[in-house]
């Protein structure tokens, strides 16, 4: 049984079809080993023991039956804190929502549940998803699977660890400006970026609702698929025929995607594109100059619009706040409205350009990440190294969220180094086919 949890949420959910696993003892397996890991606190802020056995034990009964109500009926899964979930708390990371107990769902948790998932409970975040570190002084820092002293990425901190560790078989976060890929990529998870208004963000906790998404953290891409369509209450993409990569067009972002990079990430990112290239995969250098100003109007639109939502709430009781985080939001109450809307008429301008200049390849390709997981003693004391780790972090992910991008992370195969998949616009399905390929190839080398 204790294979069971390092195994795909894919196979475990073929595993129940073939009656081969039953829900219960997954589920059962699963609570076991969280209770039983030395991380637990670190990693959960709730496991919701009684819900996840109820949801197994019915999970069970339709397997028996042969009623199952789709792929992943019975795998057991764990959502960030800032999904609602009746009766468990939901706090966002932040004591700012200390007990706060919704009375229901969220859509895309009622819509998981009504599918079959099992929902094991809440990880912990980074404090109201405002930080791609995943350092929470207020709550928890959960571990990193390849460095127990460094931060594992954020804000879906908790979500990418439950699952890296064998605690969840698949998390779901969400993503603002790289929250659900840059966790994966340092835990070496696969992580979906859905574009902007595709999922449902009902009952969520909003940072900034315009760049908000809501997303899987992986083992692979499959699950990914799969996961796409519990979150939407499908079957989700047909993966069965993958995609060739001979003659396929990739970009590869110059420019600021590239600029300072760690020597392993850089060298990760080389292989990367030279394991596509051995598989017939033609790798064109891109540069997309309007690219550069918009990342600019970042400071702009994402603190504005969370300052914004945010405020009245944070400026009751801002003591309580990660003082970085509280500095943070406090940020956007530098710009005018005035600001706000030149930013937001600068980036569609600078979209535009986007489309034109990626409208000639099937997807672009950056490093996911131009750091490695910074050390967290580190980050608590030595301001410098927290602001620089901090700005470099969520460079690259961003780039995805401000040109309105679906995207994805793939594990590189160097540790905690992610390869960066950026699609166009509602076209989740073909850049999954592409992943699932680009996957193989990686793995191949």
């Amino acid at each position: 049984m204790q294979t069971w949890l390092k195994m795909s949420a894919a196979e475990l959910g073929r595993g129940i079809a073939d009656k081969e696993i039953d829900p219960v003892d997954l589920t059962q397996t699963y609570l076991a080993a969280i209770d039983a890991h030395p991380h637990r606190d670190r990693i959960y802020t709730q496991v919701t023991h009684d819900r996840a056995m109820a949801e197994a034990r019915a999970a069970a009964q339709r397997a028996q039956q042969g009623l199952r109500l789709s792929p992943l009926d019975g795998v057991p899964i764990s959502w960030k804190d800032l999904f609602d979930s009746a009766g468990t708390a939901t706090e966002s990371g932040s004591a700012l929502l200390q007990g706060r107990v919704p009375d229901q769902d969220a859509l895309v948790l009622e819509t998981a549940t009504a599918m079959g998932s099992v929902c094991l409970g809440k990880t912990h975040m980074s404090e109201l998803a405002f930080s791609g570190l995943g350092l929470n002084p207020v709550t928890q820092t959960p571990p990193c699977i390849n460095d127990d002293t460094a931060v594992p990425g954020g804000s879906s901190s908790g979500a990418a660890a439950s699952v890296a560790f064998g605690l969840a078989a698949a998390a779901i976060g969400s993503d603002t400006g790289g929250s659900v890929r840059i966790p994966a990529a340092w835990n070496d998870l696969v992580g979906l970026k859905t574009t902007a208004g595709r999922v449902s963000l009902e009952g969520v906790v909003p940072l900034c609702l315009k760049f908000d998404t809501v997303g899987p953290l992986v083992r692979s891409v499959e699950d990914a698929a799969l996961f796409l369509g519990l979150l939407e209450g499908t079957t989700g993409p047909d993966m069965r025929h993958p995609a060739s990569l001979k003659g396929r067009r990739f970009g590869d972002l110059r420019g600021i995607a590239q600029a300072d990079l760690d020597p392993k990430v850089a060298e990760s990112y080389a292989e990367s594109l030279r394991r596509l290239e051995q598989v017939g995969a033609e790798i064109v250098p891109l540069q997309v100059p309007e690219l550069e100003a918009a990342m600019g109007l970042s400071a702009i639109l994402f603190t504005t619009e969370a300052y914004g939502l945010w405020k009245e709430v944070i400026e009751a009781r801002p003591e309580v706040m990660f003082d970085k985080i509280l500095e943070r939001f406090r940020s956007g109450a530098e710009f005018s409205g005035a600001d706000y809307v030149a930013a937001w008429a600068k980036l569609e301008q600078a979209r535009g350009a986007w489309d034109e200049a990626a409208a000639g390849f099937d997807a672009i390709l950056t490093p996911s990440c131009p750091i490695l997981p910074p050390n967290l003693e580190r980050l608590q004391q030595d301001q410098a190294y927290y602001v620089q780790a901090n700005l470099l972090t969520l460079r690259n992910t961003r780039i995805g969220n401000l040109m309105g991008l679906c995207a994805l992370s793939l594990p590189s195969g160097t540790p905690s180094c992610g390869l960066q998949i950026l699609g166009q616009p509602d076209c989740e399905e073909a850049l999954l086919r592409l992943g699932a390929s680009v996957e193989a190839a990686l793995a191949a080398g």
